[in-house]
């Protein structure tokens, strides 16, 4: 059993991308997020067995279901951080199945830049591989199903790492610019438009009407939309 899932945790479409408001509605925020999702899964389906999506929102199962992906119904739990509760959950399900995942968020559409195959290959010869997120997040984390806790949130590369230490792990860990580059601000959308040709991210924010010049001064770029006549 040599095969690896990749295990996505998506929130629900309406809650998401609240810091890009109110440079993008909720609707057009929605529609970012099921472009970035769409984007993330292609760029794997190629290079993993099986991807699954685990939500607690209908609508985003069925969007996942419509996109041809395994989907996981995350339980409803009285704790804090449901993302580490639903990860939780979802390696529980697949640990008998499969003895290596790769977990990632929904919101990075630039992944298709990195060479995926490149990267699962280094599994072969480590069991964990962390890529940092921009901000000290985790923005991919390939493990054994369940081999340590769930440390998602503030700053929680380090504390993933700390995690493999603990449990007698060497992390191996791969920076790459395009899988950090997680879309939180209007800047990071600039990024998207500068560097995500062909990906349907950059075509949804050229559809309204966005684009990025660069700038000298407290931002590197100026995103602007078009204002409708």
């Amino acid at each position: 059993m040599d095969e690896i899932y990749a295990i996505i945790p998506v929130s629900k479409f309406s809650n998401g991308k609240t810091r890009l408001s109110p440079f993008l509605n909720l609707e057009e925020r929605e529609n970012l997020l099921k472009a970035m999702l769409k984007d993330v899964t292609s760029a794997l389906k190629d290079c993993v067995d099986d991807i699954y999506i685990i939500s607690s929102d209908a609508e985003v199962l069925d969007y996942a279901k419509n996109l041809d992906l395994k989907t996981i119904t995350e339980k409803e739990t009285d704790e804090d951080n449901n993302l580490n509760n639903a990860l939780t959950q979802a390696m529980d399900e697949l640990k008998d199945k499969v003895k290596r995942v790769i977990i990632l968020p929904s919101d990075v559409p630039l992944i298709g830049k990195t060479n995926i195959s490149m990267l699962l290959e280094q599994t072969k010869f480590m069991k964990f591989v962390i890529v940092p997120s921009k901000g000290g997040g985790t923005n991919a984390l390939i493990i054994q199903p369940s081999s340590i806790e769930m440390k998602f949130g503030d700053f929680s590369f380090i504390k993933h790492v700390k995690q493999a230490d603990k449990h007698n792990f060497t992390p191996m860990i791969h920076d790459s610019f395009f899988m950090a580059m997680d879309v939180n601000t209007k800047e990071d959308l600039g990024e998207i438009l500068i560097h995500g040709d062909g990906t349907e991210t950059k075509e949804y924010l050229r559809s309204l009407g966005i684009s990025v010049k660069s700038v000298h001064g407290p931002e590197r770029l100026e995103v602007e939309r078009k204002k409708e006549n």
